[in-house]
């Protein structure tokens, strides 16, 4: 394979890029979060009274799954625009859309003051939520590897995906202060409310940081070429979403199997564990999210070194590891929670977290490697969050609906299992990207131009940064 072409960027430079991008999704992340928390605490008892307790929680996690529902259109949206204008006027965007959705919900009036209009209000602003959310993943991850040093992208693009763990650390660890400090009555009463409030103040600093960087160079040299296109008359270019599935429809399969294991995993072990140890297992509150917060922490960690490893071995291996150790984990995961030792669930939550690490560090240059630049943004985002709605968003619910009928997590480690086998399939049949160059995988969206069909037909060539073809570099789809 041919060695990239593109040239390291000032460190300081890119360390600024990979600040805004991991500050940005930390915010994002903590907003998405925190409902998810909160839903599994308090949410069944202020919106949806009167319910069995386990139904009440089945109702607020409907809601909380609401927010993956809108995940594709934000994908839809964010992703036309972002490769048509550029990644950081619509990731500028995304954060306040959500910022501004999760501080509304710290005021929204309960059950108790406005009746059935609550939970409407609080589904309007989870769907605001799931729609920025939807737009935020793919401008963040392109933009640090659309940046970043060719040789090092997988360990530079994970940044970013530290925001996960990084927002459920400071998701979980408010909602830990805050429950350690208050009793029930109060928390319940006023205290939830808190955490909303303070997104406001996050999304102010990441607003800061966001607006200090440049626009992707790699985006900036595509328009370029596309402008001279246009100039020289050639043929319009399709929009982002045509060329996606015309191109790379492969690639957005492959992106949502990857995504099955990885999404379903993750929410079972830091969202569904909080009602699997309050309800079946009888531990506290505070306990289970202590076990999640060290665990976040731990995620955050591993997540750049799973990174880095898949820089020198590849994205395929690392992505492969954490797909059959989730599976492998799914039952052992389980009897741990069961022994009702706090030692016995950190280490079911943090060894689970860890093996999903080597499915989400390297997701984001894998993603970003698989589609050309003019319709990277939109391949990516549809890839990513497609599949969300058939992975994570009914996760919870599920696993739930799972446990009320069947009192045992057999089932739910079961489904686990699956998802993991369908990751595994889907990755297996993709194609190694970690040696390819983004300023040559540029395909075209425009019709009967000189470079379509090379990269983004599959067939081993792709076009050069001067619109000629090299053969190095392969196909991103099976």
């Amino acid at each position: 394979m041919a060695a990239p072409a593109t040239s390291p960027p000032a460190s300081a430079n890119l360390r600024r890029i990979v600040a805004a991008s991991l500050i940005g999704t930390t915010v994002e992340w903590y907003d998405f979060f925190l409902y998810g928390s909160a839903a599994a605490l308090v949410f069944n008892k202020l919106f949806f009274p009167g319910s069995d307790p386990l139904v009440g929680t089945l109702l607020s996690f409907l809601t909380y799954a609401v927010g993956f529902a809108a995940r594709p259109l934000g994908a839809l949206v964010f992703g036309h625009y972002g490769d048509r204008l550029g990644r950081k006027k619509l990731l500028v965007l995304s954060l306040l859309l959500m910022g501004g959705a999760t501080f509304a919900i710290g005021l929204l009036p309960t059950h108790a003051t406005v009746g059935t209009a609550a939970p409407v209000l609080l589904t309007a602003l989870r769907l605001v939520q799931g729609f920025a959310l939807g737009g935020e993943w793919g401008g963040a991850v392109l933009l640090v590897s659309e940046h970043g040093d060719a040789r090092r992208r997988g360990f530079w693009a994970s940044w970013p995906q530290t925001g996960a763990p990084a927002g459920q650390l400071l998701a979980t660890g408010v909602l830990s202060v805050m429950t350690a400090l208050l009793s029930d009555a109060a928390f319940t009463s006023w205290g939830w409310r808190v955490p909303f409030l303070l997104s406001g103040v996050l999304v102010i600093v990441g607003l800061w940081v966001r607006l200090s960087v440049d626009e992707s160079p790699v985006f900036r040299a595509a328009l370029a070429r596309a402008e001279a296109r246009r100039t020289e008359g050639a043929a319009l270019e399709k929009m982002p979403l045509v060329a996606v599935l015309r191109h790379h429809w492969r690639d957005v399969l492959i992106a949502m199997g990857a995504r099955m294991a990885e999404n379903i995993s993750y929410y079972v072990i830091t969202a569904f564990v909080l009602v699997y140890a309050t309800s079946h297992t009888g531990l506290s509150q505070q306990t289970a999210l202590n076990a999640v917060l060290i665990a976040s922490a731990l995620h955050f960690a591993v997540i750049p070194a799973w990174g880095a490893l898949s820089d020198r071995i590849g994205r395929r291996p690392v992505y492969l590891l954490g797909a059959a150790g989730v599976g492998v984990w799914a039952f052992p995961f389980f009897a741990l929670v069961d022994s009702h030792h706090f030692g016995l669930l950190l280490l079911a939550v943090s060894v689970g977290l860890v093996f999903h690490g080597a499915m989400y560090a390297p997701q984001a240059a894998f993603f970003a490697e698989m589609f050309a630049t003019r319709m990277r943004y939109s391949g990516a985002s549809i890839g990513a969050q497609f599949s969300s709605v058939a992975a994570g968003a009914p996760a919870p619910l599920i696993a739930t609906a799972l446990l009320a009928d069947y009192d045992s997590p057999t089932p739910i480690a079961l489904y686990v299992i699956a998802a993991a086998l369908l990751t595994l399939l889907a990755v297996g049949v993709a194609r190694e990207t970690r040696s390819r160059d983004l300023t040559a995988v540029e395909g075209s969206a425009v019709e009967g131009s000189a470079v379509e069909g090379s990269a983004v037909e599959g067939e081993g060539r792709t076009a050069g940064p001067d619109g000629g073809a090299s053969s190095a570099v392969p196909s991103g789809g099976a």
